[in-house]
C-alpha cells in the first residue's frame, strides 16, 4: 500500500506523490518507459531506497512484515571469484541461517528444488563466468526462489534472455503465482503485462493501476508513453510512422498480444 509516495535519488525525483495498491498472492506488473519509476519502486519495496514523503507499507498479514526476495535485473559478481552456480543459489538461504549456521536439510532441499524449477542442476558445479546471460539469469532467479519468501520482486527478468530461458523463467512465476506468493515484476513488454493479475502503469508517477483489460488500453498507454496507440484485431499497436514496433523476439506472441515495448522512445 503506497500513499502519497514520492521517491528520488538525491536530488532527483524518479515517483512524484502517487497512490496505489498491490495485491496480495497476485502477479503485479510495473510497465512503462525507460526513467518512468518501475524500478524504483522496487527498490522501495525492497527496503533499499526510503521514501522522501508518503507511506509505503509491505505487509504479509495485517501484523507481519513481508519477507522479500529481490532479484536485480543485472547482478553485480565478481567473475574473478570461483563462485559456482550451487553457491550462489545458496547465497539465497542465508538471511535464514543467522550468524554460524550450518546448511540444514531443508535448507539443501529448497536449493535443490529452485535449481531443478530453472533447469540448471546439471550446471550446479561450473563458475558464473563459464555461464550464458540466460543461464546466469536463471541462476540468480533460483536464488530468489531457494528464499521461499512471500513477496518476490523481479527488475526486468526475461529481457534479452534466449528463449528456453525465458520460458523457463516465466514458468517458475507462474508456480510462485499458484503458491500464492506476491509476485511483483518489471517488464518493457505489453505481452508479460497482460498476463499479469494487477498492473501498475508508470510515467514518474502511476498513470494507472488495475486489471490489465482496464489498465492496459490505448488512452491510458498514449498518456504513459506520449505516442498514440490503437486497436486492430485484438491487438494494441503504435499509432506513430516514426515509432514502428521492431519484430518482437518471438512473434507468433507479438501476434496474439502486442508489440515490445522496447521499440518505444525513451
Amino acid at each position: 500500500m503506497a500513499r502519497d509516495l514520492v521517491l528520488a535519488y538525491g536530488e532527483r525525483v524518479a515517483l512524484t506523490a502517487s497512490d496505489f495498491d498491490i495485491p496480495a498472492g497476485a502477479l503485479t506488473a510495473l510497465i512503462g518507459p525507460n526513467g518512468s519509476g518501475k524500478s524504483t519502486i522496487l527498490n522501495a519495496i525492497a527496503g533499499l531506497l526510503e521514501p522522501i514523503s508518503g507511506r509505503l507499507a509491505v505487509l504479509a498479514g495485517p501484523r507481519r512484515l513481508a519477507a522479500t526476495a529481490y532479484v536485480l535485473q543485472s547482478t553485480a559478481v565478481n567473475e574473478a571469484m570461483p563462485v559456482t552456480v550451487r553457491e550462489v543459489v545458496g547465497m539465497g538461504r542465508y538471511g535464514s541461517l543467522g550468524p554460524f549456521r550450518r546448511f540444514t536439510t531443508q535448507d539443501r532441499a529448497l536449493c535443490a528444488a529452485a535449481m531443478d524449477r530453472l533447469a540448471i542442476t546439471e550446471l550446479a558445479s561450473r563458475h558464473l563466468d563459464e555461464l550464458s546471460g540466460g543461464q546466469r539469469q536463471r541462476v540468480f532467479v533460483a536464488q530468489g526462489l531457494a528464499q521461499a519468501a512471500d513477496l518476490l520482486l523481479l527488475d526486468e527478468p526475461i529481457t534479452g534472455l534466449d528463449l528456453p530461458s525465458t520460458e523457463r523463467i516465466r514458468t517458475a512465476i507462474e508456480e510462485e503465482r499458484r503458491r500464492g506468493v506476491t509476485v511483483i515484476l518489471t517488464t518493457h513488454e505489453l505481452t508479460d503485462a497482460a498476463a499479469a493479475d494487477w498492473v501498475l502503469l508508470l510515467a514518474g508517477r502511476v498513470v494507472a493501476a488495475g486489471p490489465p483489460d482496464e489498465v492496459l488500453v490505448p488512452a491510458r498507454l498514449s498518456e504513459a508513453y506520449g505516442v498514440s496507440f490503437v486497436t486492430e484485431g485484438g491487438r494494441t499497436i503504435i499509432d506513430d510512422a516514426g515509432h514502428r514496433p521492431r519484430v518482437a523476439r518471438h512473434s507468433e506472441t507479438h501476434a496474439r498480444t502486442g508489440p515490445d515495448l522496447d521499440a518505444l522512445p525513451e
